[in-house]
């Protein structure tokens, strides 16, 4: 049975404020909560129609009814249990590797894919500006299918982060009329900013940007404004790591 006292902590994590505040998030659904577990994560509780399904310890677990679980599910379709974790300490960035960063995305969805994307591609650190979504939103987490316990995820001034860099460091921006990247000697160790969902990268990040790129049309009538963010980075991150 879920208490008063817990339903008004789970609720209350549906806003930033009191992730932070409590430090803790939410995930639901039977694959994403055992990634989670399986992860070095720690479980605060767990509320499921049948516990017996996952791996932890009893005195966290908590058999509820549908009702219950619809009573505290933030999803219109719950989806067979709720968890809450720990929000994990944010380690160093490791400069020496190939690091993504984001300028202002405001999409849980666009930033949940582009998590996956860093997982996928071997990103172990993903930047992102103050403005970003939080990578603990309920939707974020949702759409990161477990990915956001393999990539280290920081938040900081962006400007102050790049502005900070070693001035070797090339600093490669997405615009719509940088060079092509297919023709571009990609380096490694760099740093690639990806913009704003309906603005791109802002003024002042751009003054930052060593290199600017862009991913070409190939249509014939050439009309489309953009590419979503979250399919520009897999092209970008794919070529990055193609050469």
């Amino acid at each position: 049975m879920v208490s008063k006292n817990q339903k008004k902590l789970i609720n209350s994590l549906y806003q930033k404020k009191y992730r932070k505040q409590h430090g803790l998030f939410v995930a639901e659904g039977k694959k994403v909560i055992n990634e989670l577990l399986e992860s070095n994560l720690e479980l605060h509780s767990l509320f499921a129609l049948d516990t017996s399904y996952f791996e932890t310890s009893k005195d966290k677990a908590i058999v509820v009814t549908e009702k219950e679980l619809k009573s505290i599910s933030f999803l219109t379709t719950p989806q067979f249990a709720l968890a809450i974790f720990y929000i994990p300490e944010v380690k160093p960035v490791r400069d020496k590797e190939l690091i993504l960063a984001l300028d202002d995305i405001r999409d849980p969805g666009n930033l949940g894919t582009i998590i996956r994307l860093c997982d996928w591609f071997g990103i172990s650190s993903l930047v992102c500006s103050e403005q970003t979504v939080d990578c603990f939103n309920p939707k974020v987490i949702q759409a990161t299918m477990g990915s956001v316990t393999r990539v280290n995820i920081i938040y900081t001034d962006l400007q102050d982060f790049l502005a900070s860099l070693d001035k070797e460091t090339p600093i490669y921006g997405t615009f719509m009329e940088g060079d092509i990247i297919y023709k571009e000697q990609l380096t490694h160790r760099s740093i690639i900013v990806m913009g704003n969902e309906a603005n791109g990268i802002s003024q002042e990040i751009e003054q930052l940007v060593s290199k600017k790129i862009r991913i070409p049309r190939f249509g014939k009538t050439q009309k489309t404004e953009s590419l979503n963010v979250a399919t520009a980075t897999a092209i970008v991150l794919n070529e990055f790591k193609r050469n």
